[in-house]
């Protein structure tokens, strides 16, 4: 059993804490917070062992009725892995902590690629061995590598043009924008999110250039990609539905943007309408001799936490990474199959006993 630790309970910390406890082979140990709020009471409610983040803050936990087990220092020594998922940049302050407990740590892609000694994603990265550190890279860098790694595998990639419009927040980030305009975010191009993915596929040839839109449910990916070897549509199609990550949007769904995205996912079940795939619009895939164009929507609060839950089994475990997706798919329920996959058409359905 590996005994895991999430330091950050927030947008990401929270969704990676449920994923964990969900794993047979993980026990969540405990999270922290750096303040008694309502996060830290929704960790309770959950019955997560609550821990404080910064020591000094300990007392504040107690004066509020919020009981803790401890702090970060007594979290990471009873865990074999921590999982840090704290604010961008606030990940390399924290390495000498970890450090200093001997601990092993993943990152987020918030944090800059040398954090870690490797950057991590469980479709595209090589084989990584002996390291103490991990860094699963970014939402957008996750959803791109999902993505260019079976076309390169299968066609050979030549160039892959990526234009990413970003939501501007996450819905709880009120202080976040921009507000009633569209804003190239960097101006430069390009933006870090074709370094990125060469972080975890370096001989793929990406460039990205990046907007930042007022909205808050997902990114949206504009894709061309020149494959070395001439592709068809319905090829492709197919190529993308047998990777499990990947949810092909069916053309007659009725699902034309994030706001009915989620809906689908709250739906059909999933926590937080979450989705840990990376959404593709099956019409949006169309092919010009080598080029091949497509749409994909990226939900940036969950894409990451499957991967998070393969990383922790390559830093503590010998298991392969292909029984690490299964196992992670299993207990998370990752994969959406739609009834309207097939042919546009729905399935039989069992009708209702009245």
């Amino acid at each position: 059993m590996i005994r895991v630790g999430v330091n950050g309970y927030g947008t990401i910390g929270k969704r990676v804490a449920d994923a964990v406890a969900a794993q047979p082979d993980m026990e969540l140990v405990g999270v922290t917070k750096t303040s008694p709020d309502y996060g830290a009471e929704g960790a309770l409610r959950h019955g997560y062992d609550l821990y404080a983040a910064i020591d000094d803050r300990a007392a504040a936990f107690d004066e509020a009725g919020l009981a803790t087990a401890g702090t970060l220092g007594d979290l990471l020594d009873a865990v074999d892995v921590i999982v840090d998922c704290a604010p961008a940049g606030v990940g390399e302050r924290n390495r000498p902590t970890y450090e200093a407990h001997g601990t092993p740590a993943i990152y987020q892609g918030g944090e800059d690629a040398g954090i870690a000694d490797a950057s991590f994603n469980a479709r595209a990265s090589g084989t990584i061995r002996d390291a103490d550190s991990l860094r699963v890279v970014s939402c957008n860098t996750t959803g791109l590598s999902r993505l260019l790694a079976p076309l390169d595998e299968a066609y050979g990639v030549e160039k892959a043009r990526v234009t990413l419009v970003r939501r501007g927040g996450d819905p709880s980030e009120t202080g976040r924008g921009p507000i009633n305009d569209v804003v190239p975010d960097p101006a430069a191009v390009p933006s870090h999110h074709g370094p990125d993915v060469n972080a975890v596929l370096p001989d793929v040839t990406v460039d990205t250039a990046a907007l930042k839109a007022p909205v808050t449910g997902m990114h949206t990916h504009s894709v061309n990609v020149t494959l070395e070897r001439e592709p068809t549509a319905a090829a492709v199609r197919e190529l993308l539905r047998a990777e499990t990550r990947v949810f092909l949007i069916p053309e007659h769904a009725g699902i034309d943007g994030a706001g009915t995205l989620k809906d689908y996912a709250a739906d059909v079940g999933r926590p937080r309408g979450d989705l840990w795939e990376n959404c593709v619009w099956e019409e949006s895939v169309s092919v010009q001799g080598r080029d091949l164009y497509l749409f994909q929507n990226i939900h940036q609060e969950a894409d990451v936490v499957p991967e998070n839950v393969d990383a922790v089994r390559t830093l503590a475990t010998d298991v392969s990474r292909e029984e690490s997706v299964a196992r992670t798919n299993e207990a998370l329920g990752v994969g959406l199959d739609s009834l309207l996959s097939d042919d546009g058409s729905a399935r039989g359905q069992v009708p209702a006993d009245d």
